[in-house]
């Protein structure tokens, strides 16, 4: 008798663990029924199970810090259920939709099968687990509390990962705006100025200065704006290159930030909310504070900041006082200062670090929000301008002629 071979498909399924917890992943099997089946032994009660759908778009494979974060409350969870290490890796990796993070999470799991510490298998993916991730790993392996850590972990990259996104998208929308404003300006002068100079030519008169002028800067964007453009392109290029590469040059850059006015105050919050959130996470998990400085220092995201947590550590590990190692940076604000003190006095630094790290992050919000508000009225005037007067210089000459007739 012919029997045809099943075929596995992927699914997509939600449902709840041993102790009630809500989980979701991915497997591939020939039926729901297998999937459901399969689920039940790993001690997974399925609530719902779909077929997935085959996009037209392939997913992208790079891999961000949300998808890292994602990863650890995951991992966390699955844990906490009781699910044994390789096969959590296994849940996990086989439910993300990134093809990228798939893989990096059965490398991973391939090297913890190999008998290596799960410390030291995220140690050989340096790229996506910063000495901070491992260091914490290790501290929870060591403890024997892991899923605790992960979860510290999830929460200190989504914190940070948000106040990121906050600043980026303060920066982002009038960045983008004037963009368009250029690109606006451009065209009419490539475009619409040139006929409008047609036109003035059969006038016979002299033109108003300011019209000429625009003339003027229309000619020479035609003729040497291309020019200007490759000069301009490789300025950026060549800045974003030792940017990227000069450590004096980003050490400038960030200084010029933090002096900067209005962004300035909010790169130093963002800063100083990662420095609390990085302590808090790394004191929390019982590394030695010496140790954690180290950790924090290239947390803070300002090589300002990295500097001066360094030079913190040094000052600490000769037996200084945090509190006084900060006062001596001439970084923190006094209330920041006064609160590490009292968590240094009453054995609590991790809840005090983490207060200030809340404390600023929401000022953070506050102040980004403030921002966009303010820059709106802003940019939209400066594109006002720029648009409005070339139309106006443009209409000078008929307002003249029409009040000469």
């Amino acid at each position: 008798m012919a029997h045809t071979e099943a075929i596995s498909a992927p699914f997509l399924w939600e449902g709840t663990d041993r102790k009630g917890n809500k989980i979701k992943g991915k497997s591939t099997a020939a039926s729901e029924a297998a999937v459901r089946a399969d689920l039940r032994r790993q001690g997974v009660v399925p609530t719902r199970i779909r077929k997935q759908r085959k996009s037209l778009f392939a997913g992208s494979s790079k891999i961000t810090t949300g998808d890292i974060a994602l990863f650890s409350r995951q991992l966390a969870t699955m844990l906490k259920a009781g699910i044994p290490l390789v096969q959590s890796f296994e849940i996990v990796g086989s439910g993300h939709e990134n093809p990228g993070m798939q893989r990096l999470i059965m490398a991973v799991k391939t090297e913890v099968e190999g008998g290596c510490s799960l410390a030291e298998a995220l140690a050989k993916h340096p790229l996506y687990f910063d000495d901070l991730f491992v260091n914490l790993v290790e501290a929870g392996e060591q403890a024997g509390a892991l899923e605790s850590l992960l979860e510290k972990i999830a929460t200190y990259k989504e914190k940070t990962e948000e106040i990121k996104k906050k600043i980026k998208k303060a920066l982002t929308y009038p960045a983008a705006v004037l963009v368009v404003a250029l690109v606006v300006t451009t065209i009419l002068l490539i475009f619409v100025i040139p006929a409008f100079e047609d036109l003035f030519k059969g006038f016979g008169a002299d033109l108003p200065t300011f019209t000429r002028m625009i003339i003027d800067l229309s000619l020479f964007v035609r003729s040497k704006g291309v020019y200007v453009a490759l000069v301009i392109g490789g300025a950026i290029a060549t800045f974003l290159y030792f940017k990227k590469r000069s450590r004096p040059m980003r050490h400038f850059l960030d200084r010029m930030t933090l002096n900067a006015p209005i962004i300035g105050s909010i790169i130093q919050k963002a800063s100083i909310a990662r420095y609390a959130r990085t302590l808090s996470t790394m004191f929390a998990a019982g590394v030695p504070l010496v140790e954690a400085l180290e950790s924090v220092a290239g947390a803070t995201g300002n090589i300002v900041y990295e500097i001066g947590v360094l030079k913190m550590r040094d000052e600490v590990a000769t037996g200084q006082r945090l509190q006084q190692a900060m006062e001596n940076t001439g970084l923190f604000p006094n209330m920041v200062i006064q609160m590490i003190a009292v968590g240094e006095e009453s054995g609590s630094l991790d809840e005090m670090s983490g207060k200030v790290a809340d404390f600023y992050e929401d000022d953070v919000d506050n102040a980004v929000d403030n921002l966009s508000s303010l820059l709106e009225p802003m940019i939209m005037s400066i594109l006002g301008v720029l648009v409005g007067g070339l139309v106006v210089a443009m209409y000078l000459p008929i307002f003249k002629m029409g009040a000469v007739i």
